[in-house]
Order: C-alpha cells, then sequence, then structure tokens
C-alpha cells in the first residue's frame, strides 16, 4: 500500500470539543528514525518508503502527513492512590486516527513531541531509555499474548534533555486502537460536568462496543466488560511475572490494554513482593499488588460512571472482576504446570511450588521453562539441580509426578501445552539497558537482535544469550518514573 493510500480521521477532535488542546509537536532537533518495527508497518499496510533512510520527518515531529489533526488530551488520576487532579498528556501528541480497511482505527501517538497546556512541571520530552525500554516492552507484551499498545518507530534526536543527568531526547509512535483511560472520565466527573462523562461513555461504546449502542442497560453491559477485560490482563501479567509499576488511575485502559510503559520489570527471581519502581517507597504497585490495585482503579472508575449506573448495577459489575481474573490466572496457571483437567488438590501443587521458589529465589521464567521438560515416567526432574534444598523438592515433585499420571495424556501433548504457556524469553531488565547503551550511541543493532528475540518468547531457537539467568547486575538495576 502507498502511504498516500494510509487515510487519517480524528473522530476525538471531531466528536469531543472540550476534552483536548489542537497542537502540533514540537520537532527534535537533529531527529531521524533509529528503529522501526517492520512487521507492524507491513501489518498497517505502510509503504517502507516512509522508513528509508533517515525516514519520515513524522516520526520526529517535523512533519505531518495528510488529514492528521493533532492534539493532546486532558485527563485527571489518582496516583499512588492520591487525587492528583489534572493530568492530561504532558509529552504525548495524539497525531490522527489510521482507518483502516475493515472499518477499525488506530491511534497514532507520539511519546516525546513537545511541550503541552498539561506538561506541569515536565519539559515535554522523553529520553532515550524510556522510549527503548517502552519500545521493547510492549513488543515483547504482544508476542506473549498479552493486551497492549504497540509500539511502530523510534526516533533519536541530538537535543539534551534534563533528567538525574542530561540525556539524549527521543520519540516513539506508539499505536493503540484507543488511548481512553479511566483517568479521562475521572477528569469530568471531579469537574462536575456529568455530561462530559456521558458524552465520553457515549463516544466510547459507539467507536469500540457498537454492538451496545440501541442497548437499554449499555453502559452496565459496557462497564461490566471493562471489569472483565481489566480482570484478564492483570491476570496475564501475573502469570508471566510481569509488573506495571504505576498503575495509577491514568495509566489504566478502559479496552484492557496495557499502556504507559514506565519503571516496569519482569521477574528475575521469583518475590512476590517485587517493587520495580524504586520511586514506590511503600510498595503500593508491588508484583503481588497488582490485583487488589486493579480492583481498587474499578472502584474509581465505578464512581466516576456513578451518574450513569445506580449504585446496585455498579456493585454487579465489579463482583464480576475477582471470578473472572481467578478464572483466567488459574487457567493459565494449570497450563504452565500441565494440568490439563482442573483438580482440587492444584492450588495446593502451585502453592507449595511457589513458596519453594521464594525461599530459593528460583528464576521464575526459567523455571517453569524447565519444568515443560518434566518425563512423567521419570523419578527425577530436570528442574531438581535448581534447587538447594533437594529433599523438599524431592517431595513436591512425587506429588507433581503422580498427578500427571494421574492425567493420562502423554509427554508429547503435555509439554506442547507447557512450553505454549511458559516463555522462554522475556525481556529482562539488563537485555533492555545493553540495547539501550548502544542506542544512545545512535546504534540499533542490539535493539533489532533483541526486538527479534522478543517475538518468539515461547522458541527454543532463539539465541541462548537471551534465554539465561542474568547477571546479578541486571538484577539490581534501579528504573524510577523518571524513566
Amino acid at each position: 500500500m502507498s502511504s498516500r493510500k494510509v487515510t487519517f480521521d480524528n473522530t476525538w477532535f471531531r466528536e469531543l470539543a472540550g476534552n483536548y488542546t489542537a497542537l502540533n509537536p514540537t520537532p527534535l532537533a537533529g531527529g531521524r528514525l533509529l528503529y522501526h518495527n517492520a512487521p507492524l508497518a507491513a501489518e498497517m499496510g505502510l509503504d517502507s518508503t516512509l522508513f528509508d533512510g533517515q525516514g519520515h520527518d513524522v516520526w520526529h515531529g517535523a512533519a505531518l502527513l495528510p488529514g492528521m489533526q493533532p492534539l493532546a488530551q486532558v485527563y485527571s488520576g489518582h496516583q499512588f492512590g492520591v487525587w492528583a487532579g489534572q493530568l492530561g498528556d504532558g509529552r504525548g501528541i495524539l497525531l490522527g486516527e489510521q482507518r483502516l480497511e475493515d472499518g477499525g482505527k488506530l491511534d497514532w501517538h507520539l511519546k516525546g513531541a513537545g511541550l503541552t497546556p498539561y506538561s506541569r512541571m515536565g519539559d515535554g520530552r522523553a529520553v532515550i531509555r524510556s522510549s527503548v525500554r517502552e519500545f521493547l516492552a510492549s513488543e515483547a507484551l504482544h508476542h506473549l499474548g498479552i493486551p497492549t499498545t504497540r509500539a511502530l518507530t523510534l526516533s533519536i534526536g541530538d537535543e539534551p534533555v534534563y533528567r538525574e543527568t542530561p540525556e539524549r531526547g527521543a520519540m516513539l509512535m506508539r499505536i493503540s486502537p484507543s488511548h481512553l483511560r479511566f483517568g479521562h472520565f475521572e477528569h469530568f466527573f471531579y469537574g462536575q460536568q456529568q455530561e462530559k462523562v456521558q458524552q465520553l461513555a457515549d463516544y466510547a461504546i459507539r467507536h469500540h462496543w457498537p454492538h451496545l449502542t440501541e442497548e437499554a442497560d449499555r453502559y452496565q453491559q459496557w462497564f461490566t466488560d471493562i471489569v472483565l477485560r481489566t480482570a484478564r490482563l492483570i491476570a496475564l501479567w501475573q502469570s508471566v511475572g510481569f509488573a506495571h509499576g504505576v498503575m495509577n488511575t491514568d495509566n489504566m485502559s478502559i479496552l484492557g490494554l496495557t499502556i504507559d510503559y514506565g519503571p516496569f520489570g519482569f521477574l528475575d527471581d521469583y518475590q512476590p513482593g517485587f517493587i520495580c519502581n524504586h520511586s514506590d517507597y511503600q510498595g503500593r504497585y508491588s508484583f503481588e499488588n497488582q490485583p487488589m490495585i486493579g480492583l481498587w482503579n474499578l472502584n474509581r472508575l465505578a464512581h466516576a460512571l456513578s451518574g450513569l449506573l445506580t449504585t446496585e448495577q455498579l456493585r454487579a459489575a465489579l463482583s464480576a472482576y475477582e471470578p473472572e481474573l481467578m478464572r483466567v490466572w488459574g487457567e493459565r496457571m494449570r497450563a504452565k504446570l500441565g494440568l490439563l483437567t482442573p483438580q482440587s488438590g492444584d492450588n495446593q501443587i502451585l502453592t507449595d511450588l511457589l513458596a519453594l521458589m521464594t525461599q530459593e529465589h528460583s528464576d521464575y521464567t526459567l523455571t517453569f521453562r524447565l519444568l515443560s521438560e518434566t518425563q512423567q515416567a521419570e523419578s527425577r526432574s530436570p528442574l531438581r539441580d535448581e534447587f538447594i534444598d533437594r529433599e523438599a523438592f524431592d517431595r513436591w515433585y512425587e506429588g507433581y509426578r503422580r498427578r500427571l499420571l494421574d492425567e493420562q495424556v502423554s509427554d508429547a501433548e503435555r509439554q506442547a501445552v507447557m512450553k505454549a504457556a511458559n516463555p522462554a524469553v522475556i525481556l529482562r531488565n539488563y537485555l533492555a539497558q545493553q540495547a539501550i547503551e548502544e542506542a544512545e550511541r545512535g546504534e540499533q543493532g542490539a535493539l533489532a537482535r533483541l526486538h527479534q528475540a522478543l517475538q518468539h518468547p515461547f522458541s527454543d531457537r532463539t539465541a541462548t544469550e537471551y534465554r539465561q539467568r542474568p547477571p546479578e547486575w541486571g538484577k539490581t538495576l534501579a528504573v524510577s518514573c523518571s524513566s
């Protein structure tokens, strides 16, 4: 498809006056394309000439494609459990919505695009390290089968951006069906603009839940689906050991997408209290707290929607959260263990294994991947040598093996299920750091190789360097919101 045939609209611009400020991005000095997501570009039908050489100027904010109507959205939110008031796109600009042949649309959102009226004390810029991390993390989760925004391009510039130290500026083109957040609804609810809350709800239903448009109870069905999507998302995060790090309500998508990657982290050692954001002093957003915080955030959204739904309707929708989270998490964890039919003792098998892993600081990803090699006829597991307390492991494994034999399923069939649920490759912080260091020198080799590996997370054929434990320095990398 020629780039001239890519059609843009901006329904937010046309239908939601008062929900944004129209403005163009501020170009990145010395801006140039460093890397682009070729498979995603192909899916989107984009002409390869957009990425030739240093790339089209749209990638670093110096030009627009025909039909784009750029704007910065306004929203509010609760941050670390406290009402923070007006927030908004402080460094991102929605350039436009690509119209797809199937009638859908994709937001093109340029992150690091310069000052907006919602920048508060910020400079409107992004730095290379945060942009590389978001690029890689969003693609990693996508290929793990977890709903997320996507990353199309990464551009770098020459102008300094000041964080703890001077760094180089960067821009990330983020792609998503929508950037609607819980915080959009909170903004107008707390501003006592109920008609704006309803306008946003009607907009969301019209564009993303069109089958509900004529339903009398459309708001209840819509909110219930948001609850279910959020529950499924967090269950999937938990199953692969992903910690978001900043689950503020302004970082929660109503479509149930992972959005706004900051100080995220995948578990290395299995520690349920893992805190990936060193600014999270009280551990509010620790790995083990994510399910609880998801429900807390949904309660905040329910409050914002209280003018559209009765208290009973809101409670009924919220009551669907825990059963759905436990259903999806249970399915994923049974698959990780190779237990294809539910039995009453399955939870104890999992709980006992996780307790052993916690005690020994076992690598979460590699432990389950090695478990996928289990041969039920063998009295010893290939995982045994990974544990110091062999006797404790042997006791666990004896019960686990009996449970496998009850299944009466071949090793090959069970291992296929397990390997499809237990990735061999995740985005570890130290791997991202290696790609960041090269990108800061203007090189994209490490980024490209890692991106390629993350596209095949369940493959044993991926290079060994991506399928091993992190070095000790890789476990202690500090990541904060400023990243």
